[in-house]
């Protein structure tokens, strides 16, 4: 029997089984995909909000601005990429002002850090790049950039090392409480279950509870990824004047090197990632309006992801009416930013459900260790390259030209723990296919690398979701 079931790997899934690993309880992690952060946890604008937005008196306002201050001490810990560039909101106009002024009195009220309001030469020189209407901007230095899915996959891989379990292809179909347990798909018992299923968290919720109080109606957002070699076209991450539909369109760099565009804000059905002509059309407009230069022809892949809007307004992290079931539902932006926060919070709340049980938590297992880092080929010098290959001579077999991955790389993304177990997955664990052709030249290789260590055929290797196949019929293996 399990101590605690998490249903769902996306990043505060991910995020609360890293933090309760620490305690001596038995942890299970139950995704319905073939890898973690297979949601909206891969396909967002990959920003650390500084905290600003969300209302002064709400959880998210709250969260997030815990969560930010948070992220410098996870990074080390985990070992994934984070930088702190800062982010200006642009505004022209009196209406855009007072949108402005609202937003930098409801930081201070949340204790934001730096925030100022820039005129006209400040942005300017900040950014030569935008467009020269625009008189004014809130910026918020502590706004910073990093990688969403390799926070997950982090957190999932540490939670491992400590003893916890990962299930993935499964879906979570049915579950029955009987006295003070609860069966999950009629087979795993656990004595708790926390509910981080994203879009799907009502759904799950409404498995044991036929008198569900919240929903969640997913909204769209669609995006342009561009080349590194647009890199320096801006400097900080660039906000239009927010509205009723979110925070408006970003332009921003990512963590390594491109531009990131995006998103609009469209409702549509769970788990539904088309990229449409209308969408991206808005979206190039809106970056158009910010950076007039914006090089859109640089372009190398469109996506959308999906965010959980709830009905209340406000992220539902509690106990439900359930004893033992816990509801971490509604997570949209800034979800990413507060997760580290939300992950606090539940483990407060298990503390609290064990105090009541008359089972105490307990005492953390040990100091936390920090996460192996995964070694960046491209990122070494000439002598640290040298070594490198001395020790393992497949970092001599570079893979991807785009972006400099070499073998060794590769084969170590696949066997830690939590590893990829397809051709996304060591994209977003370790960039092959992330640079300019896509996977065009080095996607055959990768395809090839997973058979080998998997010990499966490569017909049977997919691109993402189950069924995914890369390559169908009369395929030999070498």
């Amino acid at each position: 029997m399990f101590d605690w079931v998490i249903i769902g790997a996306g990043v505060s899934g991910a995020l609360i089984a890293q933090r309760l690993s620490a305690y001596p309880l038995k942890l299970l992690i139950i995704e319905k995909e073939n890898d973690v952060a297979c949601g909206a946890t891969k396909a967002n604008s990959a920003l650390i909000h500084a905290g600003y937005d969300a209302p002064f008196d709400s959880l998210r306002g709250r969260l997030n601005a815990e969560g930010n201050a948070m992220y410098d001490d996870l990074a080390e810990l985990l070992k994934f990429p984070f930088k702190r560039i800062g982010s200006l909101v642009l505004g022209v106009g009196a209406e855009d002002y007072t949108a402005l002024t609202k937003l930098y009195e409801n930081g201070l009220k949340l204790n934001i850090p730096g925030l100022k309001i820039l005129d006209q030469s400040r942005i300017h020189q900040m950014e030569p790049n935008i467009d020269p209407s625009f008189e004014y901007a809130l910026y918020a230095p502590t706004a910073g950039i990093t990688e969403p899915w390799e926070v997950a996959i982090a957190a999932c891989e540490y939670a491992m090392d400590q003893g916890a379990k990962l299930l993935l292809n499964t879906e979570v179909t049915e579950i029955v409480k009987i006295g003070e347990h609860f069966i999950i798909n009629g087979a795993i018992e656990t004595k708790g279950i926390i509910n981080a299923a994203g879009v799907h968290a009502d759904d799950i919720y409404r498995l044991i509870d036929g008198e569900i109080s919240f929903a969640i109606s997913p909204r769209r957002g669609e995006y342009f990824l561009l080349d590194k070699e647009a890199g320096g076209l801006v400097n900080h991450i660039l906000f239009t004047c927010p509205t009723y539909k979110g925070k408006g369109t970003i332009i921003a760099p990512t963590a390594h090197g491109n531009i990131i565009i995006g998103p609009n804000s469209e409702k549509v059905e769970k788990d539904y990632v088309n990229t449409t002509f209308e969408g991206l059309h808005d979206v190039k407009q809106n970056a158009l309006k910010m950076v007039p230069n914006c090089p859109l022809h640089l372009n190398i892949a469109n996506f959308s992801g999906v965010r959980a809007e709830p009905s209340t307004g406000d992220f539902i992290i509690e106990e439900s009416r359930i004893p033992g079931f816990i509801n971490v539902a509604g997570i949209k932006s800034p979800g990413l930013s507060a997760a580290p926060a939300i992950a606090k919070m539940v483990e407060s709340i298990v503390s609290d459900i064990h105090s009541r049980r008359g089972t105490a938590l307990g005492p953390m297992i040990q100091t936390p260790i920090s996460r192996r880092a995964r070694l960046h080929f491209s990122e070494l010098s000439e002598a640290e390259k040298i070594k490198a290959i001395a020790q393992d001579a497949k970092h001599a077999h570079i893979v991807c030209r785009c972006e400099q991955v070499t073998e060794a790389e590769i084969i170590d993304a696949i066997h830690r723990n939590a590893g990829a177990r397809t051709l996304n997955g060591v994209k977003r664990r370790v960039r092959p296919g992330a640079g300019r052709c896509q996977g065009g030249f080095c996607g055959p290789k990768v395809v090839a690398i997973l058979a080998r260590e998997l010990g499966i055929h490569r017909n049977e290797v997919e691109q993402e979701r189950k069924g995914s196949f890369v390559l169908s019929g009369g395929v030999q293996d070498e």
